[in-house]
């Protein structure tokens, strides 16, 4: 019995990443071509950065809320601890790591290593909460993330890193360099990412999520979301799979937030406070939990849409609340999912695939 070639590709365990994977690279073809052709402008071009960085953030985060079913308003956090590692990276680097591209990949792999090891021992307490109890304690992470970054101070100099909290008191080197001060964030800060790397970021997020969800501790991580109690009837570790979900999660936005800061030269921890981690809630939210290729094209949207209407910027965040509350009330009209699977089986449901003798 042969089968079909395309049947293999587009199957039902392969359809949903297939087309993440095809759609990530058409958009990448399609940019190259107009930046090549001039068709794009200056503003488009700057955002084309930020857009990757929120897309791996916003995956992470649809793993974390989409398939382990726990509300993390936390994610701009762990952006700003991999952010941060990686630019205190990139500068001890800078003297002996002279190739820009891994310099970035190895300030990118920093960044969402102590990300994921942050997110590893927040777990430990935090995945013991469940509902409102979790989202509220991760917006409080968030925020006290941001609160010790702004009276932080970071210098380095020929005799190595230097710190000093709350008031600066680093006395740096002749050709000392100060990475990191306090309110102002950073400064002078040699700037690497690009958009190549930010599509290739954003590729290798859906293999590891994708590879995740359809592996055995995918399943047991699905299995605790639907049912606690049943998932460790049958010999789950309720946990170690949550945690796992978690960690993911917090290594990808440790990851995108390395990106995104080392797009430019001066970042203020503020810039990843509350309302950024709601920012990408609702990209989440808007693509569908556990919906991958709909997070990208959200994240796209969301992020283009208020630059491109600029004289709707003051009403931004009003706008993101009232679509939150219409996706919210559509998601538990049943007449309309009654509607939406009666038409997902008409027209892409698998057909018979022929056989040849």
């Amino acid at each position: 019995m042969k089968k079909n070639a395309l049947s293999s590709i587009f199957g039902p365990k392969v359809r949903k990443r297939t087309i993440s994977y095809v759609l990530v690279l058409a958009l990448f073809v399609i940019v190259q071509i107009l930046r090549s052709s001039g068709s794009l402008t200056r503003q488009i071009t700057s955002l084309l950065v930020p857009v990757c960085a929120y897309t791996v953030a916003a995956i992470g985060l649809n793993m974390n809320v989409g398939i382990s079913g726990e509300l993390n308003l936390g994610q701009a956090g762990f952006m700003s601890v991999g952010g941060f590692s990686a630019v205190v990276c990139s500068s001890v680097l800078s003297g002996s790591v002279t190739s820009g591209p891994v310099r970035l990949l190895i300030s990118i792999a920093v960044g969402a290593l102590i990300a994921g090891v942050i997110g590893w021992l927040i777990s430990i307490p935090v995945l013991k909460l469940e509902g409102d109890y979790l989202a509220i304690v991760t917006l409080a992470f968030g925020q006290i993330i941001m609160a010790l970054i702004n009276n932080m101070y970071i210098g380095y100099d020929s005799t190595g890193l230097h710190f000093s909290f709350v008031n600066n008191t680093l006395k740096l080197g002749e050709g000392g360099v100060m990475i990191v001060s306090g309110p102002m964030g950073t400064a002078g800060i040699q700037t690497l990412s690009s958009f190549a790397a930010g599509v290739i970021l954003i590729v290798i997020a859906l293999i590891i999520v994708y590879n995740l969800i359809y592996s055995k501790s995918g399943r047991a991580i699905q299995a605790c979301r639907d049912n606690r109690i049943a998932a460790a009837t049958i010999g789950i570790n309720v946990a170690k799979t949550k945690t796992l979900a978690f960690v993911v999660s917090a290594g990808l936005a440790g990851a995108a937030g390395a990106l995104y800061m080392l797009n430019y030269s001066s970042v203020a921890a503020t810039k990843f406070d509350f309302n950024t981690s709601i920012l990408i809630l609702v990209y989440v939210v808007l693509g569908g939990l556990g919906n991958m290729t709909g997070t990208i094209i959200s994240t796209i949207v969301l992020v283009m849409l208020p630059e491109m209407l600029r004289f709707l910027s003051s009403y931004r965040m009003l706008i993101y609340a009232l679509v939150l509350i219409a996706i919210m009330l559509i998601s538990n009209n049943e007449k309309l999912k009654t509607w939406a699977e009666e038409f997902r089986e008409k027209h892409f449901s698998k057909k018979g695939v022929k056989t040849n003798e």
